[in-house]
């Protein structure tokens, strides 16, 4: 399919299964887990037609976008399995401004001004352009028969086209003026993962991890909301903290930390959440 690997990651070890099109990424992957496979094993499609997003939703992945799944296989803990997922974050965003460098954003949430070659890393999952969602990132994981886990790391980009029945900006490298296709931007991705993983090295690194995340981090700063066992918590993006946990600061001052939801910005946080 014209997919390659970069020649770091060869060296690294990692493998490519490479398609046109398939049902999900992720779901390959936890199946050649079962059937055996020992992972560093990469996945990639062009198109995917049951692909799926965060809390079960579908996931749209129309012909020329971008659909890569990692399969890593081992006796990570859970909670340190869950930091790959900023890992990939921070790995997308390298690929992106390596082969994107003049990127002109001119889409911004709640009107922000845009910025130049600015992609940004919403928590948990997403990757921005200008405010504008341009990627996804979602981990699954199964339990292997010999007691260790298989996790497929999840990574959709919109390369050609964006979704346009979503309550929320989207955006294409296509919009961004990128001339390339998916299989160049998995190329400088699979390059960046081997950087960014070697730096998490394990979950041992994930405080360099944590500080890196941060420097891209949409919204920090700024006002959010996020809903929470039947009640919508208001308040100012503090920071993550050391496991990764969103943490808010609300009005009383008090700290709140959150492992998992949906958060929103500014103006979208107003309209969104309530």
């Amino acid at each position: 399919m014209g997919f390659r690997l970069a020649p770091s990651a060869i060296q690294a070890g990692y493998r490519l299964e490479a398609h046109d099109s398939v049902g999900s990424t992720n779901a390959m992957a936890l199946d050649r887990a079962r059937d055996g496979d020992p992972g560093a094993l990469w996945i990639t499609a062009l198109q995917q037609s049951s692909g799926r997003g965060r809390r079960g939703r579908q996931w749209a992945t129309p012909h020329g976008n971008l659909a890569a799944t990692l399969l890593t296989v081992g006796d990570l803990a859970p909670g340190t399995a869950a930091t790959l997922g900023f890992v990939a974050g921070l790995a997308l965003s390298d690929a992106l401004t390596a082969i994107v460098p003049e990127a002109r954003v001119a889409i911004a949430a709640d009107g922000a001004d845009t910025r130049r070659g600015r992609f940004e890393l919403k928590w948990p999952n997403d990757v921005l352009a200008g405010g504008a969602k341009l990627a996804g990132i979602l981990l699954e994981s199964g339990l292997l028969a010999d007691g260790r886990f298989a996790i497929a790391l999840g990574i959709g980009v919109n390369v050609v086209a964006h979704p346009e029945d979503v309550p929320y900006p989207a955006i294409s490298l296509r919009g961004l003026g990128f001339q390339g296709d998916a299989k160049d931007l998995f190329l400088a991705l699979s390059d960046a993962w081997v950087d960014n993983s070697r730096l998490w090295n394990a979950g041992r690194g994930l405080q360099q991890v944590r500080e890196r995340w941060l420097e891209r981090a949409a919204g920090l700063g700024a006002q959010v909301s996020i809903r929470l066992d039947g009640r919508v918590a208001r308040g100012t993006f503090e920071t993550i903290d050391e496991d990764c946990r969103f943490v808010i600061r609300e009005a009383d001052g008090s700290l709140l930390k959150v492992a998992a939801g949906d958060v929103h910005f500014g103006a979208v946080a107003s309209a969104q959440s309530d």
